[in-house]
């Protein structure tokens, strides 16, 4: 009995590592992104205008926190800082609501809002909370004409975040 048992602990051990290997990984970029007004990675999601790989997984455009642009310096999203591509822009007044739609939860330090180029008009802290699977925030844009916001979502514990941009017409 004893060596039964010690020859099924060994072919598991010794199995294991196989069959880890062998699993099909879990996609560790699924997180969140802006379908109302429809973010640029919404746009590309459904497919309103051709842009690569970010049609697929709109929800993953993650990169290290302090990113300035629309891809959040992640590579693998060009497409979205692309302004030549015909991104539509959506008729808003003044005051706008940002829709996510959380796939993944994370602890959240904070929502940032950014005119493209670097003036903050909004932020909004969740001091580590994790947020629901639809989020909203109201934001007064203070320009108008057409104006692409940079919606960011900082995560609490790690030192990446979420990158979203917006083209709106403000009116």
């Amino acid at each position: 009995m004893k060596k039964t048992r010690k020859l099924a602990v060994l072919a598991g051990t010794a199995l294991a590592p196989i069959i880890a290997i062998s699993l099909p990984a879990a996609s560790a970029d699924a997180h969140g992104y802006i379908s109302s007004p429809p973010s640029r990675p919404a746009q590309c999601y459904n497919h309103t205008v051709s842009c690569g790989q970010i049609q697929y997984e709109p929800w993953s455009v993650e990169a290290p926190k302090g990113g300035t642009t629309c891809s959040g310096g992640n590579s693998r999203f060009p497409d979205l800082n692309d302004n030549s591509k015909p991104w539509v822009y959506t008729n808003v007044g003044r005051s706008v609501t940002f829709t996510w739609t959380i796939q993944a939860n994370h602890a959240t330090r904070d929502w940032q809002y950014f005119i493209l180029g670097g003036q903050k008009i909004a932020q909004f802290d969740d001091g580590g909370k994790q947020p629901p699977t639809t989020l909203s925030h109201t934001v007064t844009v203070p320009t108008s004409g057409h104006v692409t916001i940079l919606a960011v979502w900082n995560v609490y514990d790690t030192p990446n975040a979420f990158y979203n941009c917006i083209d709106l017409n403000v009116q």
